[in-house]
């Protein structure tokens, strides 16, 4: 069985090496020593939500601080290619079901769109609070999945910002794939960018609300350089559609070979 994980939350994990010590307190520790109660001798996992993972053995457990041998330090390596969910807002939590699940399908980042159709408002206080719950989710999935990279959550972005982020990632030599019903192109046959160097390319993948994507937005999108691509036969939830094509990115990207 893996063992659990849980994000830094102080200290430079990246000095650590077999047999330094490390002291897990705050939410973590806490999470660690007394809600799932943790004892010596026991392995548990210490990220820093960059890549890098402390395989460590407990030593010792003072209710909220947990202290850790370090047995082993590895920092994941990376494909060149960030794969970002591009989520519509949409009711009854379908958003934050959308997130969750392609968190552990492994996305590397979300963003927040305010689609045109979405019967959701992200509005002052409540986009605040919103977009903390998002980070909330995003971060409890990265557990759950035992992932040593946490998924960025950007600020929620209109139609217009969509655009102008669409044309930003084209320019760069990245990717911009639109799900949509009505596409002829599927998103197997998507071209992925190709990885050069050291640079980072963008593969975005957009989402609709349950109302589907307007037309005008579909313009403002392709024109800025956008594909539009289809999934399958079906018509799937926007709580379900991203996952699925993260999935499908993941597996032609190598990540799950």
């Amino acid at each position: 069985m893996s063992a659990p994980v849980f994000l830094a939350e102080s200290g430079n994990l990246g000095g650590l090496t077999q047999g330094d010590t490390y002291v897990l307190d705050g939410l973590e520790g806490r999470h660690a020593g007394v809600v799932q109660r943790r004892g010596v001798g026991e392995r548990i996992d210490v990220v820093d939500g960059a890549g890098l993972r402390l395989t460590c053995r407990v030593t010792a457990v003072q209710a909220a601080e947990v202290t850790l041998e370090v047995v082993e330090s590895v920092q994941e390596s990376t494909d060149g290619v960030s794969v970002v969910l591009v989520q519509a807002l949409a009711k009854g939590d379908r958003d934050e079901l959308a997130i969750e699940a392609a968190t552990e399908a492994g996305v590397d980042a979300v963003l927040p769109w305010q689609a045109e159709r979405s019967v959701v408002v992200w509005r002052g206080d409540r986009a605040a609070k919103s977009r903390a719950r998002w980070v909330a989710t995003v971060r409890a999935a990265t557990k759950q999945a035992r992932r040593a990279s946490l998924p960025g959550v950007g600020e929620v972005v209109d139609a217009k910002g969509l655009a102008a982020r669409t044309a930003q990632v084209v320019a760069s030599g990245g990717v911009v794939v639109v799900l949509h019903e009505e596409a002829t192109l599927p998103i197997a046959q998507v071209p992925l960018p190709a990885r050069t160097g050291d640079a980072v390319a963008e593969v975005l993948v957009v989402v609709g609300p349950e109302g589907g994507i307007s037309d005008r937005e579909c313009t403002l999108l392709t024109e800025a350089g956008a594909t539009l691509a289809r999934l399958g036969p079906h018509v799937l939830r926007t709580s379900t559609a991203g996952p699925i094509a993260v999935a499908l990115l993941s597996e032609r990207l190598g990540r799950w070979a």
